[in-house]
């Protein structure tokens, strides 16, 4: 992660892209890093937060991404671009979501889509869009793509499968698209040209469903009323929740496990313990073991199921994973300065056990720890293994270890809540006054605080769980 600062151009400078940074330990690591083209720089680009995929801009324009693998023989290994390429590029140089569908669509028809299926999330402090894109076929080099406007009194979500489904063709408020898709879908085999156009089916690999069981669960959380089903052949793209969503809301939902329901791997980890009662007298007592958690291994998994029969638990893809790298959400506001009123509530590892710290559109630095990737390696430099060694250790006995995470994380949270008001009303009286460098200085200082904060509490409490497991677990 860093923050690349904004920075004006030669008229002949050239934007030079390179294979496999992504795949990079830390800024200057160029290990199995290629050139690999260039394009015409601009004059200025905007500064912005450069992640494994870049999210966040000056402007809040932000960015999530998903891999939707789509057809294998789509894939364009001519094209210059991969998906994190393009974003970053129209990080640099759009302020509006339209703008950068626009400009990410047009460039991977130019110079070419190398990468595999990606969807992305394009919000700015207006308008969210959904952006689908996959190459061409091996043959080509191009696009295939499709962008929609998701209403703004609606949610969406997309877990690494295709979701636009009927594009509208004529509106062109609310779709964007490649040229000539239509032409390019049926010469490709993809559409008949009698059936509605659904870009899921031209893209998604025949046969499988265009959304998980994270997509419905989300949904079906939201709009419950609107019973929504698994076995439907598709889910609207976009829901009006029955309530309205928060923050807080947002963060629960990264942390779902589905505890509790019916899809809940845990709800028959039940153990028997005899257990004196007041007067004494030893009673069966059946509670959840403590080693029941949703993120057991395919290894605990195949033991578990051996020993329990016919009465198998089924595996379900949850919404929190032990091995995801980073997640966040991100606010944009348009009621707040720029530097503020964008900001990306970043989580290392496990989004079920991790907190969620802020960093906004305006800063001009982040940690050193956070400069370096762990996700390849062990790296006792690199943030994410501050939190990723508590989090495992705390899942060795969840039962106990989440007595400990999970207050801390929800205090963590409460602490921003009780903060930012405070933040943002000193910021805009600080770019008010015309100084935007001391608001800035202030927004890193106050990021860098707060992460170091949650550093310590997640190194004490490995601690605290070693004392406890040290004798075993």
């Amino acid at each position: 992660m860093e923050v690349v600062p904004a920075q004006n151009w030669s008229d002949t400078a050239k934007l030079d892209l390179y294979w496999d940074l992504r795949h990079t330990e830390s800024k200057n690591d160029r290990l199995g890093v290629k050139l690999k083209g260039s394009i015409p720089q601009v004059p200025y680009t905007f500064a912005y937060l450069n992640t494994g995929y870049p999210c966040m801009n000056e402007k809040q324009l932000a960015m999530g991404e998903t891999t939707i693998v789509g057809r294998k023989e789509l894939r364009s290994p001519k094209g210059l671009f991969h998906i994190e390429d393009l974003q970053g590029i129209a990080l640099q140089r759009c302020s509006t979501a339209r703008e950068a569908v626009l400009l990410m669509g047009r460039l991977a028809e130019q110079y070419g889509y190398r990468d595999s299926g990606e969807c992305l999330t394009v919000a700015d402090k207006r308008e969210l869009w959904f952006f689908e894109i996959t190459g061409v076929g091996p043959e080509d080099m191009g696009a295939l793509w499709v962008a929609r406007r998701i209403p703004d009194d609606h949610v969406t979500v997309s877990a690494n499968t295709p979701r636009i489904s009927d594009v509208d063709f004529g509106d062109k408020d609310n779709y964007m698209y490649s040229e000539g898709l239509k032409e390019k879908a049926r010469k490709l085999g993809y559409w008949d040209g009698k059936e509605p156009f659904k870009f899921w089916k031209v893209i998604h690999e025949t046969g499988k469903k265009p959304f998980t069981i994270r997509d419905f669960f989300v949904l079906k959380t939201l709009a419950p009323s609107l019973n929504l089903t698994m076995d439907m052949e598709e889910l609207p793209l976009s829901v009006k929740p029955e309530q309205n969503v928060s923050l807080a809301d947002m963060n629960r939902l990264l942390r779902e496990t589905y505890e509790g329901t019916e899809w809940d791997m845990t709800k028959d980890m039940m153990v028997t313990k005899k257990i004196k009662d007041k007067d004494g007298t030893e009673r069966d007592t059946i509670y959840k073991s403590p080693l029941a958690q949703n993120w057991m291994t395919n290894d605990m998994f195949e033991f578990l199921n051996a020993q329990r029969g016919e009465k198998k638990i089924e595996k379900q893809r949850t919404i929190s994973v032990v091995w995801c790298a980073y997640s966040f959400v991100i606010q944009c506001r348009d009621w707040l300065p720029d530097e503020v009123g964008g900001v990306c509530w970043w989580s290392e590892d496990n989004p079920g056990e991790s907190p969620r710290v802020p960093l906004f559109a305006g800063m001009t630095d982040v940690p050193e720890s956070f400069k370096v990737c762990g996700h390849k390696r062990y790296r006792p430099d690199a943030a994410l293994w501050t939190y990723r060694r508590t989090n495992r250790l705390a899942q060795v006995s969840w039962g106990h270890g989440r007595k400990l995470i999970e207050p801390a994380v929800l205090s963590f949270e409460q602490k921003a809540a009780d903060e930012m008001p405070l933040i943002e009303n000193k910021v805009s009286v600080l770019i008010r006054e015309g100084k935007k460098d001391e608001a800035q200085a202030y927004l890193t200082r106050y990021s860098f605080d707060f992460i170091y904060s949650t550093l310590r509490c997640w190194e004490e409490m490995e601690g605290q769980l070693w004392h406890k497991f040290g004798r075993g677990f």
